[in-house]
């Protein structure tokens, strides 16, 4: 019989150490929270004050929840966002989920107040949606569908995801830059809000370099985050989980595996991120530097990409908008492969020249982009590590 996996401890940290971090739930297990408990009482009548979802990382979250208004065609309910030790502007709100009958027997989710509607191309969702993201989307429907089948309901279902607020708290967010209007996104991989920007964190990715070392080996795999699990494990079979986060501390990541003295380092993420290293911007943070579409203009200068495609690209708002513009320019290939040379080499110069870099660079679009000239290579360790078949 299948069982739900027991619940993780929620921290993370050096082990022996006392600043171990809390984690947190993303918007998107809230959301999905809410929408299952509102369901729940909506298919049953029964009233609920707390509910468990599994959230995709395994971990289960038993979430409180507030603000509950039952009618009889409708149900409501909200669970309150808990980001951690995590710095995050959506901690303490109220992410809301309301569940209504509809005719047929889909499951529709959309977005009500507080929540963007996606007006650029380029992002996880396609114009005119819904800022929910596509794990989230899952998340929601699973928890959903897990109560219809457990009472028997094979009707169709209304989901309304809404953030109190979310239009204000989006106005300090990159949301507006990025053609996402109205309020913030539902977001999460993993359900899972990792600490991202403390001593704590830094004092993490030591210790699981060090642990690396310790069993023996002296290379390892840096990534920003999960962004593009589904694209590496599709692509590669490579678990962007098995590598070592690095979040936006890139450089001090690179320090560390120089001091404990690693010989090889291969760096994967999103040409969001990694654009700003082709730059040496080593802390990856928007608000420490944010010249994406400067690099990428000037890379493009240097292979003579026409002028009007330049200017587009200035303009562009995301890094996925202008990869398009390249690609339509014929150029796309040779300045990618430019920015992964130059990441290789700031990689490497930031090291002091005792690791070798390589890096490969993807987008959710068009996938990889481009690798440096020894990333191939690293499969072969990676699959012979995990026991694989080549």
């Amino acid at each position: 019989m299948w069982q739900r996996p027991y619940a993780m401890p929620f921290s993370t940290g050096c082990q022996g150490r006392n600043n171990r971090m809390r984690r947190g739930f993303t918007t998107g297990s809230c959301a999905a929270a809410a929408a299952k408990a509102a369901a729940y009482m909506l298919l049953t009548g029964k009233k609920r004050t707390e509910i468990v979802i599994e959230t995709p990382k395994g971990i289960l979250y038993k979430a409180e929840l507030l603000d509950i208004c039952r009618r009889e065609n409708q149900v409501s309910c909200a669970v309150e966002k808990d980001g951690g030790d995590d710095p995050d502007i959506t901690t303490g709100v109220r992410i809301y989920a309301k569940v209504s009958y509809r005719e047929g027997q889909d499951i529709v989710i959309e977005g009500g107040e507080g929540v963007g509607m996606v007006t650029r191309p380029g992002l996880d969702q396609p114009v005119g949606s819904a800022a929910i993201n596509h794990v989230p989307r899952q998340m929601i429907k699973r928890e959903v569908t897990e109560v219809c089948r457990l009472t028997d309901y094979k009707g169709g279902l209304r989901i309304e995801i809404a953030v109190p607020g979310g239009q204000q708290l989006a106005e300090s967010t990159f949301n507006p830059r990025l053609g996402i209007i109205g309020g913030i996104s539902i977001l999460g991989t993993t359900g899972i809000v990792e600490p991202m920007s403390s001593q704590a964190f830094l004092d993490t990715i030591r210790a699981e370099l060090s642990q690396r070392k310790a069993e023996g080996f002296d290379y390892a795999v840096l990534t920003p985050g999960n962004y593009g699990l589904d694209f590496m494990k599709r692509t590669y079979s490579w678990d962007l989980d098995k590598s070592i986060k690095c979040g936006n501390f890139i450089g001090a990541a690179l320090d560390m595996a120089a001091e404990l003295e690693f010989a090889k380092i291969l760096f994967m993420g999103h040409i969001g991120k990694l654009i700003k290293v082709s730059g040496g911007i080593m802390n990856t943070h928007s608000r420490e530097a944010d010249c994406r579409m400067e690099l990428l203009a000037a890379f493009a200068v240097s292979e003579q990409v026409d002028y009007a495609c330049i200017c587009r690209i200035l303009e562009c708002k995301t890094t996925e908008e202008a990869v398009r513009i390249l690609k339509g320019s014929g150029k796309l290939q040779p300045v990618m492969r430019h920015i992964a040379e130059r990441i290789c080499y700031y990689m490497e110069k930031r090291a002091g020249q005792k690791i070798k870099a390589d890096c490969i660079l993807y987008t959710n679009e068009l996938g990889e982009l481009a690798k440096s000239g020894e990333a191939e290579a690293w499969f072969t360790l990676l699959a012979q590590e995990q026991g694989q078949r080549i």
